[in-house]
């Protein structure tokens, strides 16, 4: 195992967090935005308000996104589990 396959492998891990966590932060980031912009025109500064909305768009994102996301991390780790052998030579 050399020094490059160990880097090789943590940035192809780097690169998969990045790829699945994608979809659910940018979406909690836009809600976020839209309901800071909707409290600042109302003056309304209740802690609930911004946080049920991300909480309701992060449970859809995974429910729509969840499927391909497992799907993504479970290929990788099979991957990951098949190159063992050749990994240990």
């Amino acid at each position: 195992m050399t020094p490059q396959s160990v880097l090789g492998m943590g940035q192809d891990a780097l690169v998969l967090l990045l790829l699945v966590s994608a979809p659910v932060l940018g979406i909690v980031l836009v809600v976020g935005l839209v309901v800071s912009i909707v409290q600042a025109i109302t003056q309304i500064h209740e802690a609930t308000l911004s946080f049920v909305p991300k909480l309701i768009a992060a449970v859809a994102v995974f429910g729509l996104a969840g499927p391909w996301m497992l799907t993504t991390l479970v290929d990788y780790l099979r991957r990951m589990l098949e190159a063992i052998p050749s990994i240990v030579q």
